[in-house]
C-alpha cells in the first residue's frame, strides 16, 4: 500500500506522515512546493507519476480572517484543490481523504452538531472548506471526508501555543468564553484516521477528542496544567474585534465514528495534557 500525503508540513500532515512511516507503509510526504494542488494538470501528472493507493489531503487555507478579503485564494487551496484530488484520484483508483472543519456551520445552536445538521459558513473561510466538502462528494468515487475542529499539535501556531505564549508575557490574560467547540490533538486524529482508512466504510465522518469546551475553559486548563499563577478572566467575541466572524457554538458530535473504529478518541482534557508534556512543559 502507498500513501501519499499533502499538506505534509503541517502539524497534522506531520503527525500522519510519521505514523505511516512507522508502520512501514510506503509514504509520499508532500509540501506545496512538491505539488500545487490548486493546479489540475499539476495534480494530474503527479498522481500517474506515484500512482498511490491513498491519497491524505492535510493540505489547506487555514487563515480565516485572511481569507475574508483573500477569499479567492482560499476558495482556490480549499475548494478547487480537493476537486482536483478528487478526480486524479479516481483515475488511478485510490481513495481520497480530505479535512473539513466545523466552521462550516453558524454556530447558532446549544448542542453539538451531528452528520445530519446542515451546513451555513459564516465566514468566507468557512465557505470556502464547504466548497472544498461538496467538490469531494461530488467527483470523489471513493473518500473519507473528515470534519475537524480546532485542531492542535506540534506545529508553529495553534491555540495552546498562543496561550503558553501569552502566559511567558502576561500577568493577565483574558480568553473568551462565548467560543464552545471541541478541542482536536493531531496525534490522535491521524491514528484514528488510518484507524478509519482500513474500514473502507467511506463517507463523512466527524472525528475530535471527545467532549467541548469555551475557548477559556481550555485555556484554564492549560494555565493550571503548567502552575501559571497569574490572573486569567473571561471575555466576549464583541471585544476582540476580528475580520471574520467566528461561531458560537460548534462542537462535533462524533455520532458514528467510534461505531467504525471501534473506540471513541480520548477527552480534550487527556489530549492537551498529553501534547503539553510531549512538548515538556508539565
Amino acid at each position: 500500500m502507498k500513501i501519499l500525503i499533502t499538506g505534509a508540513h503541517g502539524q497534522l500532515g506531520k503527525d500522519i506522515t510519521q505514523l505511516s512511516q512507522k508502520n512501514n507503509t510506503d509514504t509520499v510526504p508532500c509540501g506545496s512546493q512538491d505539488l500545487d494542488i490548486t493546479r489540475y494538470e499539476t495534480v494530474i501528472e503527479y498522481i500517474f507519476t506515484q500512482k498511490p493507493d491513498i491519497i491524505i489531503n492535510c493540505a489547506a487555507y487555514n487563515a480565516v480572517d485572511q481569507a475574508e478579503t483573500d477569499w479567492e485564494r482560499a476558495f482556490l487551496v480549499n475548494g478547487l484543490g480537493p476537486k482536483n484530488l478528487s478526480l486524479a484520484a479516481n483515475k488511478v483508483d485510490a481513495v481520497l481523504i480530505h479535512y473539513s472543519t466545523d466552521y462550516i456551520f453558524n454556530g447558532q445552536t446549544s448542542r453539538p452538531y451531528t452528520l445530519v445538521d446542515t451546513p451555513d459558513p459564516i465566514s468566507r473561510y468557512g465557505e470556502s472548506k464547504l466548497l472544498g466538502e461538496q467538490m469531494v462528494m461530488r467527483h470523489a468515487l471513493k473518500y473519507f471526508l473528515i470534519r475537524v475542529s480546532w485542531v492542535f499539535g506540534a506545529g508553529n501556531s495553534n491555540f495552546v501555543k498562543k496561550v503558553l505564549e501569552w502566559s511567558s508575557q502576561r500577568d493577565q490574560i483574558t480568553v473568551v468564553d462565548d467560543q464552545i467547540s471541541s478541542p482536536t490533538y493531531t496525534k490522535d486524529l491521524a491514528q484514528a484516521s488510518l484507524d478509519l482508512i482500513k474500514t473502507e466504510q467511506y463517507g463523512i465522518y466527524h472525528m475530535t477528542n471527545t467532549g467541548h469546551c469555551s475557548r477559556y475553559e481550555w485555556a484554564y486548563y492549560i494555565l493550571n496544567q503548567i502552575g501559571w499563577t497569574g490572573e486569567l478572566t473571561p471575555g466576549k467575541s464583541s471585544n476582540f474585534k476580528t475580520k471574520a466572524t467566528r461561531p458560537a457554538f460548534s462542537a462535533l458530535d462524533n455520532f458514528g465514528t467510534d461505531h467504525t473504529i471501534g473506540y471513541e478518541l480520548p477527552s480534550w482534557q487527556d489530549a492537551t495534557g498529553r501534547f503539553l508534556h510531549e512538548i515538556g512543559r508539565i
